[in-house]
């Protein structure tokens, strides 16, 4: 049988080869090789959600699959990337009643948005690790040219009209603490889970950064 390969939900990043998806990187839990899988918008902010505990006011389409399995005492023991052909991952989920153990076949999005719920490990084969797998360049690049030069031209844009990341970033970084905890209970409200994420992610850099100076 050939060797299994433990991986991590490393996160999500805008596709660089792919506009309008994103590139969910998985990671080697006992090496330094990612895999990077693309993923439409609506699986991307299904993973978001999950990976930053954001409870949605309507459940999701996977928090309903885990809610309906466990409803019916089925625990899912594992996700397993089984092939890696075109360019495309094939995943099934691994599924137990405690007496059977059922594979299911599924899209390694979908798989991986129901295994962070169900808290479950998720595997890839050796093959595909040595295939797929690469060594990210994780470096940010401190000199990326900015589409703005004024702080008050750039607080007069909404994410979505900011095109330049480290734009972006500074549009967050100029947020007051309290306006951004709003637009965060706003973002989630209106079900978008990529704002939401965003905002997460920027009072989570807050606090990791206070933190620092106490």
């Amino acid at each position: 049988m050939e060797k299994k390969i433990k991986l991590r939900v490393q996160g999500l990043t805008n596709s660089q080869v792919q506009s309008g998806a994103y590139a969910l990187i998985l990671a080697e839990e006992d090496g330094n090789r990612r895999i990077p899988v693309i993923v439409g918008t609506p699986e991307a902010q299904s993973i978001a959600i999950a990976l930053e505990y954001i409870t949605p006011p309507r459940p999701l389409t996977h928090d309903l699959f885990v809610s309906f399995a466990t409803a019916f005492d089925i625990k899912l023991k594992e996700v397993y990337i089984y092939k890696f052909e075109e360019g495309i991952f094939y995943s099934e989920l691994l599924f137990t009643d405690g007496k059977r153990e059922i594979p299911v076949d599924s899209r390694t999005s979908d798989a991986i948005a129901i295994a962070l719920r169900a808290k479950c490990d998720i595997y890839v084969s050796e093959s595909i690790m040595i295939e797929a797998g690469v060594v990210l360049d994780e470096d940010v690049d401190d000199n990326a040219d900015d589409d703005f030069d004024d702080d008050d031209d750039l607080m007069t844009m909404e994410p979505d009209e900011i095109t330049d990341e480290e734009s972006l970033k500074r549009w967050l970084g100029l947020i007051e603490d309290e306006e951004l905890n709003k637009r965060l209970e706003e973002a989630v409200q209106e079900e978008n889970y990529e704002h939401a994420k965003m905002y997460q992610d920027e009072i989570r850099r807050r606090k990791e950064e206070k933190e620092k100076t106490e």
